[in-house]
């Protein structure tokens, strides 16, 4: 099939990839000049493991092409994807859907021939019907059908999440639009992945739903992870234990910092402002917001703590500065809220990300950044872990030690083994088990 990928952002170009591997012929468009020269020229905007050698493979064979024309591109194609981006909105926290309708507005001028447009992107429930508006208003005689296809795609396994699907959700009004989506998808038939064809608006609030569960998951670990401490249990063998109970499951129940990155917390204020507009309020996912945003600030205060009380004059070594491993993605990181506050409370800052050094620098201020963990460990009188990347999981800690100042460690992802680290004559505070 013919496929139009309107966005080249993360969620558009790694979907527009997977479908060009799937075998379809897909162009992938974007308004930003800058971006289209760096990908035809190879250079990846993103870093998603194994995504670079992926498009290198479907552009040499011509199945995947980039530009920033709409006309050829929608007009030629079978299926038009809307993947741009919907951030928060200032001051009242729902999705900026200013960029989905403007593209809409740009697919219609274009349309040719019976066409399926599809939000890719994640949009609040009703999203759909004022795209369908916009189309038939602007292009009146065109025939064309609105999808919703959430995606459900985590950064760092994007590839393997979008080629080995748990599910795949397809919001459609009429049969012959999902017939046409059902095709798009038909290269995963051997994968069995189970196809979820509903209303428009049921794709549109499923997508919200699942984030605001998965949410829900991490900040209730979170919380119990506070009362272990308190009470001498072990947060890890809790979640293990409540884990084992296949109604619960083990996913998102370790313990950390707060969840960050470009779903969870826009996601859920999204959801928070449908919800009040509906007169439904949804105050659980109220308060996983409120305490996820406390608890990223409660973390710098952890690890003055663990410092002695105070944190002035002294250096502070930051490992990991994106929300997670894989990525470099700096959107709502709990380091940015830890940083903030030990740079309040007068400490200095030595930092190191595999990835993320670069997207970070612009963020924060007054940071030295460093060439490696041991660099960054160089006189420090703490070494925090933010983020688990498998660079952090097998340190040495005699080279460690040797370079700081104070051998402290505050292990915030439970990446070691308590009694490993104070083997080596480190002070050890970890989440959720007794220091």
């Amino acid at each position: 099939m013919r496929i139009a990928m309107v966005g080249s952002g993360y969620v558009g170009l790694v979907s527009g990839t997977c479908f060009a591997d799937f075998g379809h012929s897909v162009v992938c468009i974007d308004k930003d000049p800058a971006k289209i020269d760096a990908l035809n020229a190879g250079r990846i905007p993103i870093f998603e493991p194994g995504l670079e050698t992926l498009v290198a493979d479907n552009v040499r064979q011509g199945r995947l092409t980039f530009t920033t024309e709409f006309k050829d591109a929608v007009a030629q194609a079978d299926a038009v994807f809307i993947a741009v981006g919907t951030p928060s909105r200032r001051g009242d926290g729902f999705a900026d859907l200013s960029y989905v309708y403007a593209a809409a507005r740009e697919i219609a001028q274009s349309l040719s021939g019976y066409t399926v447009v599809v939000t890719k992107s994640t949009v609040p429930v009703g999203t759909g019907d004022e795209v369908e508006r916009i189309l038939r208003e602007t292009a009146s005689d065109a025939e064309v059908a609105v999808v919703s296809n959430p995606e459900f795609l985590r950064e760092g396994a994007a590839i393997a999440d979008f080629k080995r699907p748990d599910r795949i959700v397809i919001g459609a009004e009429d049969e012959r639009a999902a017939e046409v989506m059902r095709e798009v998808y038909r290269p995963l038939y051997l994968n069995a992945a189970p196809i979820l064809v509903t209303g428009r608006r049921t794709a549109e609030l499923t997508k919200y739903a699942a984030n605001a569960f998965l949410a829900t998951k991490i900040t209730f670990i979170n919380e119990i992870a506070d009362l272990c401490e308190q009470v001498g249990a072990n947060v890890q063998e809790v979640a293990r234990g409540i884990g084992l109970d296949n109604r619960i499951g083990s996913k998102f129940l370790h313990a950390g910092p707060g969840y960050g990155g470009s779903c969870f917390p826009k996601d859920t204020l999204a959801l928070v402002k449908t919800a009040q507009d509906a007169g439904t309020p949804v105050r659980l996912v109220e308060t996983v917001v409120a305490v996820n945003d406390q608890r990223k600030r409660a973390m710098a205060r952890k690890v003055i703590q663990a410092c002695g009380g105070s944190v002035r004059g002294k250096t502070i070594a930051i490992l990991g500065l994106t929300f997670k491993p894989n990525t470099d993605d700096m959107r709502d990181a709990p380091a940015l809220s830890i940083i903030t506050g030990l740079q309040d409370g007068g400490a200095t800052i030595r930092a190191y990300d595999p990835e993320g050094m670069a997207a970070a620098r612009p963020l924060l201020s007054d940071v030295t950044y460093a060439s490696d963990a041991y660099d960054c460990a160089q006189g420090a009188d703490a070494l925090v872990v933010v983020t688990e990347w498998n660079a952090f999981r097998a340190l040495d800690f005699s080279r460690l030690r040797d370079a700081m100042r104070a051998p402290v460690l505050i292990d915030l992802r439970n990446v070691y083994s308590q009694e490993v680290v104070k083997r080596h004559g480190f002070k050890y505070v970890s989440i959720g088990r007794k220091p």
